[in-house]
């Protein structure tokens, strides 16, 4: 297993934190055979990546790319970790004339306002379409209030291959003040945009894309910073929309 691979950032921050491979495997979803067959073949998929980012409290930036800046291993290991965005598999569109279960809740998809992870996109007028159904356990674990959330679609592939384009994303609107290497819906000068915020000293930002080769990180002083309004937290996606 190579020192600067993903599996061997996922294994410091085990070894931080004293978890287990039974401990990730339960987390995650999967067997710890499975977990152990990561570390042996230097192999995991993007889904397992992000659930393992949440439950070991560390910046998926970090865990994909190395990020010194982004890493929090460093914290208490028994720190109760606060979600990074995950991914949930496929969400089911629905109208007023579907039933909504026990646990089900409503929460808007945004159709006329596309968060852009390319070269981004002019601010379009907010008017809802369909909405898209999440149970109040899945927000609860996420610790959104379904008050703050809502889902928009992202274009463009500088998100890659995390996000690629035509995802959706949901954002928690409440999450402004930026957590160094989580993902955030901003508005930048009039444009929308999806991206990996890290604060700066003095008031700046660090603005990040997973596909780095063809979108270069932008630092932004503090008087930059300004042209720049965070919308929300970048809480969930999914590609099968």
């Amino acid at each position: 297993m190579k020192d600067n691979s993903v599996t061997a950032r996922i294994k410091k921050a085990m070894v931080e934190r004293g978890v287990k491979n039974a401990h990730l495997a339960k987390a995650v979803g999967v067997t710890p055979q499975a977990v152990g067959g990561w570390f042996k073949k230097n192999n995991i998929s993007q889904p397992s990546i992000i659930k393992c980012a949440n439950y070991l409290n560390v910046s998926l930036d970090w865990l994909m790319n190395g990020d010194k800046s982004s890493n929090v291993v460093e914290l208490n290991k028994n720190r109760v970790a606060e979600p990074s965005a995950e991914y949930m598999g496929m969400i089911e569109p629905w109208d007023s004339s579907t039933p909504l279960n026990e646990d089900d809740v409503e929460v808007p998809f945004y159709m006329e306002v596309e968060l852009s992870a390319g070269s981004g996109l002019e601010v379009q007028l907010e008017t809802a379409g369909p909405k898209l159904r999440f149970s109040r356990s899945t927000l609860k674990r996420q610790g959104v209030d379904v008050a703050n959330a809502a889902c928009v679609r992202v274009s463009g592939n500088s998100m890659e291959p995390v996000i690629p384009d035509g995802a959706a994303v949901g954002i928690d609107t409440s999450r402004t003040n930026v957590k160094d290497g989580d993902m955030y819906a901003i508005d930048w000068s009039g444009a929308l945009f999806v991206k990996i915020l890290t604060r700066r000293p003095g008031g700046g930002l660090r603005i990040k894309s997973f596909n780095h080769e063809e979108y270069p990180e932008e630092i932004l002083d503090a008087e930059e910073a300004k042209n720049i309004r965070v919308i929300g937290r970048v809480f969930w996606y999914s590609v099968l929309l």
